[in-house]
């Protein structure tokens, strides 16, 4: 239940202020942490000792969205929150408190972990390695872009709104 919420919530915050007018950056963030995620699971499947924790993770929906909590949580490091109204804290913290009580209920902690892994590797390459060195590793291609049309929307004004202060003549003297 906490996960779908996180989902509704966390994606559309990111759609809707980290991502607005970039729909096919937001379309290569996902396909980048789904890609992430599927990796880690595979070479991790293969590795003697990790192979049984990483044979449990039958979906990694639920990392995906922890991927998109972590990164929002990352480009609004100081939006003050509160969890179930027990305490406070900034939302750079948003994860960590997730983590803590995921592991409180008894889920796995691994799923978590995947998602703060593939959240921090996109965070990473996306905003410190580009400010480090001047290049962008994870620019989205140009023909995840021919997908989506991402110009900007125009909005016609009705013809009875005013965006002005209203005339002198229209002003009613007492």
């Amino acid at each position: 239940m906490f996960h779908m919420f996180f989902l509704a919530r966390y994606c559309k915050l990111l759609e809707e202020n980290s991502f607005r007018g970039r729909t096919a950056d937001f379309f290569y963030m996902l396909l980048f942490g789904a890609s992430v995620l599927t990796g880690i699971v595979l070479i991790g499947g293969m590795i003697p000792y990790l192979s049984e924790s990483f044979a449990k993770i039958i979906f990694l929906s639920n990392s995906l969205t922890f991927m998109m909590v972590y990164v929002w949580s990352k480009q609004n490091p100081f939006i003050h929150m509160s969890f179930l109204g027990l305490f406070t804290f900034t939302a750079a913290y948003l994860p960590w408190v997730l983590l803590g009580f995921s592991v409180l209920v008894g889920a796995s902690a691994w799923v978590d972990m995947l998602g703060m892994i593939a959240g921090h590797a996109y965070y990473f390459l996306v905003d410190v390695y580009p400010q480090m060195t001047g290049r962008y590793p994870l620019k989205t291609p140009s023909f995840i872009k021919a997908l989506f049309a991402d110009d900007a929307v125009v909005v016609a004004r009705p013809e009875n709104v005013r965006f002005a202060a209203p005339a002198a003549e229209d002003l009613h003297h007492d």
